[in-house]
């Protein structure tokens, strides 16, 4: 099987790291207490006297949050968010760590995003699972506003995650439905996927398929074929967090040759958007270097791919930063990560209608202006 969707490469000079920036982007897999300043941990530490910080300065703690994350355990990975959900305990740094992530994700050319959290771990100062949503929400308008006067423009939509070690899935799922006409677009869980698996949480799937209510669940990272299969077929996602792991169920044969097991070819043909974290998946040893990453294949074999940071403070990085490493790794153009941000669009929590229209005003105008720089 062949797909010449690379024939234009060619005749098309790969984007400079600048014109990466400026093209219009879209985020749907982005972790909230993942993507700090590093500056701001280390203020809010302070301000709350959480001193368990393992460096006080922003440049030294911003690098210890990289190599933390870096070091292949993934006790020390998840440390790192011990030490940014420590600070994120008040309303006041809530808010401003949603409005710092809306300004920041502007300011990197992201015109639409999607962040989650799980509110189950804002608690430890008297918060409630209420307070932390509005909390949040209003941090997401500020960052939208003060976006907007710089000149850049960003909607930014929630994720509630709930947890899969914990047994508040319903009540979250609940959560997330009484707050989707207020900036709440879906749900989702995450955490640990070994002996964790989705349909421990069945009854909160069912819940927001009965409400008519949209989720996407962590799956394929970490874990297996099964971890997706369930996914999919038992709790009935609508996007698969990662869901890299796709890749054990299509050989390939000496001569090229292309073989789809049944989930893949299930995933593809029903159009089940990925949302792929390349960086994130080298950090937790999902993929062995970004040469290597599934993304490759999986582009060439028409997949509903989406490009995402995952957690922008560990992984030190940015969606123009992922894209970079794309177009130095598979000679991507403008074409191809229009593709990318097109489908990530189309596969957004919100109305057919404002999807649309975000394609058709924003996205397709800012590629051809680029195209025709």
């Amino acid at each position: 099987m062949t797909t010449d969707h690379h024939v234009h490469a060619a005749d098309q000079p790969l984007p400079s790291e600048d014109q990466l920036h400026r093209a219009p982007k879209v985020l749907l897999h982005d972790h909230l207490d993942g993507g700090l300043r590093p500056a701001t941990v280390a203020d809010l530490a302070r301000g709350c006297g959480y001193s368990r910080l393992p460096e006080t300065e922003p440049e030294a703690l911003g690098r210890w949050f990289r190599e933390a994350a870096d070091s292949g355990s993934l006790e020390r990975y998840l440390e790192t968010f011990a030490h940014t959900c420590a600070v994120m305990q008040t309303r006041e740094a809530l808010v401003r760590v949603a409005a710092e992530c809306a300004e920041d994700l502007a300011a990197d050319g992201v015109v639409y995003a999607e962040v989650r959290y799980a509110p189950e771990q804002h608690l430890e100062r008297g918060l409630s699972l209420e307070e932390v949503v509005e909390a949040v929400n209003e941090g997401f308008r500020q960052g939208e506003r003060r976006a907007a006067a710089a000149g850049h423009r960003i909607r930014v939509g929630v994720l509630l995650t709930a947890m899969r070690h914990a047994a508040r899935s319903l009540e979250i799922a609940e959560l997330a439905n009484r707050y989707r006409d207020l900036g709440v677009v879906g749900f989702d869980i995450a955490g640990a996927e070994a002996g964790f698996p989705p349909t421990r949480h069945l009854d909160a799937f069912e819940y927001l398929k009965r409400e008519s209510n949209h989720f996407t669940i962590h799956a394929g990272e970490a874990f297996g074929l099964p971890s997706i299969w369930q996914a999919l077929q038992w709790c009935g996602a609508d996007r698969l967090g990662h869901g890299v792991r796709i890749i054990d169920d299509i050989q390939v044969a000496d001569d090229g040759e292309v073989k789809l097991g049944r989930l893949a070819a299930y995933v593809r043909d029903r159009r089940v958007p990925l949302e792929m974290c390349p960086t994130s998946n080298l950090q937790t040893g999902a993929a062995p270097s970004y040469a290597e990453h599934p993304i490759g294949l999986l582009r060439r074999l028409g997949f509903r791919l989406t490009v995402n940071t995952d957690n922008r403070l560990m992984s030190g990085t940015t969606m123009t930063r992922e894209f970079t490493h794309l177009v130095a790794t598979f000679g991507y153009t403008l074409d191809d990560i229009q593709w990318f941000t097109v489908n990530a669009m189309k596969s957004a929590f919100i109305p057919f209608d404002e999807r649309l229209a975000l394609i058709n005003d924003v996205i397709k105008p800012g590629y051809a202006a680029l195209t025709a720089d």
